[in-house]
């Protein structure tokens, strides 16, 4: 094979016939990640399904719902697969992705590098960043970090995830309660037992158009940190190549801003 390579081609080239031979001496390649979800006809999708409106699963229908939700299942249409909802939560889901229980995780993730030495992320859905969120009230009382890390400050997070992790990152001060999850925080704040909440900035938005006149996002135009979400996925060249033609398809055929003005606005 070698020698016939070198009568057909020029010198600088053996090398590339030599590595095309050596490739198919080894056989074919094994399958990826996205032959496998097409061979099962299915699509796992890790969501801990409290983080309005990424993802929240409705306690009545015990179905999930939400703008990650309506993503996912127009990607599922795009292979002909099934998909099919794994509840995690934010405490255990780097332990689930780890573990194999899903092909993607969904719902609101951010991208970390924590994240990305596990798997790889999709092209970027949404620009996001860290802000406060609080009763109207007291609005202008926390416009800084400094402003709320006071030891009269009440602060509230959600267990496990980057809210929680930024919470304690950067204040030192203010005591910090951690509540079970996400459903409910909120209307801690409300009722008076919390004062202020540090989320995503598209949180604070939704929150805010959920709670008018009780709650209000505090310069989510203007967040303290920098922040992007996106699809975690198993770390496969072919399936990240897939989602992100598809993310790509479903921005520029303008798909992509209908669902996120359907949950966003």
């Amino acid at each position: 094979m070698l020698v016939r390579c070198r009568r057909l081609v020029p010198r600088f080239a053996v090398g590339v016939c030599l590595w095309g031979w050596t490739a198919a001496a080894d056989g074919p390649a094994p399958p990826t990640r996205l032959d496998a979800i097409l061979a099962a006809g299915q699509i796992r999708v890790g969501l801990a399904g409290d983080y309005p409106p990424f993802a929240v699963l409705d306690p009545s229908t015990r179905q999930f719902i939400g703008f990650d939700v309506d993503m996912v299942l127009a990607l599922a249409a795009t292979l002909g697969v099934k998909a099919t909802f794994v509840k995690t939560s934010w405490p255990s889901l780097t332990r689930d992705f780890e573990t194999d229980r899903f092909d993607l995780a969904a719902g609101g993730v951010s991208i970390t590098l924590d994240r990305a030495r596990q798997g790889f992320f999709s092209t970027p859905i949404m620009r996001d960043g860290k802000t406060p969120i609080a009763r109207c009230a007291d609005r202008n009382k926390y416009q800084d970090i400094a402003s709320i890390d006071q030891p009269t400050t009440r602060v509230i997070v959600n267990p496990g995830g980057t809210n929680e992790r930024f919470a304690r990152d950067n204040l030192k001060a203010a005591p910090i309660t951690v509540h079970s999850g996400n459903a409910g925080v909120f209307d801690e704040i409300e009722k008076g037992a919390a004062d202020v909440m540090i989320t995503d900035a598209s949180e604070t938005l939704y929150q805010q158009k959920l709670h008018p006149g009780s709650l209000c996002a505090i310069h989510p135009d203007k967040p303290f940190d920098f922040a992007e979400k996106a699809y975690w996925l198993r770390r496969d060249v072919a399936l990240k190549e897939y989602v992100d033609h598809w993310l790509h398809i479903m921005s520029e055929t303008n798909r992509l801003a209908a669902l996120r003005d359907k949950w966003f606005k």
